[in-house]
């Protein structure tokens, strides 16, 4: 896909080049801001990471909007399948969409324009998902006001490309580093309870040192994290039948910590009290996100997978229908992409998440 305009050739390179950086989520999107608010002619964004398992938001950063009202955006996202949605632009195959574009020049028709997109004044959104390498490492909305006139082809096709370059800057940041002593023994699960509208109820000692990591910028609206509220109110509607059984979301802290998020009715009503269990992520739930974040292709991630339960080649070939030489060439770019040189390695990069060279 060419691009048009030096200008635009410019930002692609400057995002191509943050996988190397070491940069965090926070500061990979605010030097995506720099690099992409001339070209893309946008006027406000909304950044969010993202469950790279579900595509489900875990957090939001944005410096250019009020979010007093999130409270309902996240209960908008939660209950309408709207056109655009995040989930919608990456079942597509896409990674970027404009609301103009899917609504054929009538947004208010969606419920988003509605009661969000036009109340703040802006004409036409796009959005695009970071998915890359398997995983949704997080995704954005780019907003611009009426005066502008609607996203052209060229901007979503821009957006599509960035997508990606900066789903592979998040997905080189999501490589937890090495634990610290006192992370490793923080082990047990921590209880939120959520009211009626999501706000914080109560939370136990532990709860309450990991709402303080895992705070972005919906705290002030919110009073918890982004992934909590989203928990809840998918459980508000998997209890409407609306939804399946309330799954899990993966949460990503900032030392490299992953914690599992269950959500439950506490009384059995969908307008009640929500319970939010944070539990430590497991081996077996962490392993294919940081299979991913090396930027394994899906079938290395099987034979990775094999490899980190103690299989040899040959079983490794006999269950996944390969050669032994197909494993062998599948183990050896595991290696060079993981920056390891046996399995013993691999394995103790995987099981300490230890930093690896990008």
């Amino acid at each position: 896909m060419a691009l048009r305009g030096a200008s635009a050739q410019r930002a692609i390179e400057g995002l191509r080049e943050l996988a190397g950086m070491g940069l965090t989520a926070p500061e990979i999107f605010r030097r995506s801001d720099e690099l992409l608010r001339g070209v893309l002619e946008f006027d406000a964004v909304c950044w969010h990471t993202a469950d790279p398992a579900t595509g489900l938001v875990t957090s939001v950063l944005s410096d250019d909007l009020s979010l007093a009202g999130f409270r309902e955006a996240v209960r908008l996202e939660v209950w309408h399948e709207d056109a655009a949605s995040f989930p919608n632009i990456r079942r597509s195959g896409l990674r970027a969409e404009t609301l103009s574009r899917v609504t054929r020049g009538r947004p208010e028709r969606t419920i988003r324009f509605r009661e969000q997109i036009a109340p703040a004044s802006f004409g036409d959104e796009l959005r695009a998902v970071f998915d890359t390498q398997g995983g949704m490492w997080g995704c954005a909305a780019f907003l611009r006001v009426p005066d502008r006139g609607p996203y052209l082809g060229r901007h979503r096709d821009l957006a599509d490309i960035a997508a990606r370059h900066i789903g592979n800057a998040l997905r080189a940041c999501h490589i937890t580093p090495a634990r610290s002593a006192d992370a490793e023994a923080e082990q047990a699960p921590a209880m939120v309870i959520l009211g009626p509208s999501n706000g914080l109820v109560a939370a136990d000692d532990r709860a309450q040192r990991l709402l303080a990591e895992l705070a972005d910028d919906a705290m002030a609206a919110l009073s918890v994290p982004t992934a909590f509220a989203i928990a809840s109110e998918r459980a508000r509607r998997a209890a409407c039948g609306e939804l399946p059984a309330q799954g899990k979301i993966r949460v990503r802290a900032a030392d490299g910590r992953w914690f599992v998020l269950h959500a439950s009715l506490v009384e059995g009503l969908a307008d009640g009290c929500v319970g939010v269990v944070a539990s430590p992520a497991s081996p077996a739930e962490t392993m294919p996100m940081y299979l991913a974040a090396y930027g394994l292709t899906g079938r290395e991630q099987e034979v990775a997978l094999h490899a980190l339960r103690g299989c040899d080649t040959k079983e490794i070939a006999r269950v996944l229908a390969m050669t032994p030489y197909t494993v062998q060439d599948h183990l050896k770019a595991i290696f060079t992409k993981a920056g390891v040189t046996s399995r013993r390695e691999l394995i103790a990069r995987i099981v300490l998440g230890e930093q690896p060279t990008i």
